[in-house]
């Protein structure tokens, strides 16, 4: 679980499937009969298979996480998804009760030369903070003077527009290895967004300690 207050949040909430599953899958076109020999020859079948671009036998299991994010890492999490199964917290279908949101951390104590009527010259954070707590006060507020006119339905789904991009929701997101590795691939890297470069490392971090260690020569197949 990521601690400091302002973070998005991880849960592995369930899995299925282990580096057994996967090299069984592998050996049905042969046998999936297991004997000591084979037990110990996993590993390096599973490499030669991550090495090679086999990757479905590691379609067979599954990784399950609950997710508190921003915004705009939810959009990173369904783009460019294979094999990937995400339900989100929606704003269109239930008034969303507790505002909670993301200031970055790298922001620190920034200062801002911003000047405009009505906006303190602070620091950034805390422009980014006060911005974030007025659209949710005009989004909660929009959604009671439109109800009367619009009906319950439409008031909530057009006042969603009040939300920021680092308003935080909760997703329900569920990978196989194989999409886990593709999203690692795009998302637990250098160049990706902080934010969801560190959703995605959390992730990582949470399935190397599942008890047991059940994906072990998988992780380390793909060099993870």
């Amino acid at each position: 679980m990521i601690n400091d207050k302002n973070d998005n949040k991880v849960q592995l909430i369930g899995y299925y499937g282990s580096d057994q599953i996967h090299a069984c899958s592998a050996w049905t076109s042969t046998s999936r009969d297991l004997n000591e020999d084979k037990i110990n020859r996993i590993p390096k079948l599973l490499k030669m298979l991550a090495d090679a671009g086999h990757h479905t036998p590691f379609e067979k299991s599954s990784l399950h996480f609950l997710v508190d994010t921003d915004i705009a890492s939810h959009i990173h999490l369904i783009k460019h998804r294979v094999g990937v199964s995400v339900n989100g917290e929606s704003a269109r279908y239930k008034e969303i009760k507790e505002d909670k949101y993301l200031i970055p951390s790298d922001w620190g104590d920034i200062e801002s030369n911003f000047e405009q009527e009505g906006v303190q010259n602070d620091k950034w954070a805390k422009i980014l903070e006060d911005y974030t707590q007025l659209g949710n006060n005009l989004y909660h507020q929009c959604i009671k003077d439109l109800e009367p006119a619009l009906g319950r339905k439409r008031a909530k789904e057009s006042a969603r527009y009040f939300k920021t991009y680092n308003s935080q929701i909760q997703a329900d997101v569920m990978f196989n290895w194989r999409s886990f590795y593709h999203f690692l691939s795009l998302r637990n890297k250098p160049d990706a967004q902080k934010e969801i470069r560190e959703i995605a490392a959390e992730m990582l971090r949470l399935v190397k300690n599942i008890e047991g260690n059940p994906f072990e020569h998988t992780i380390a197949a793909f060099e993870l």
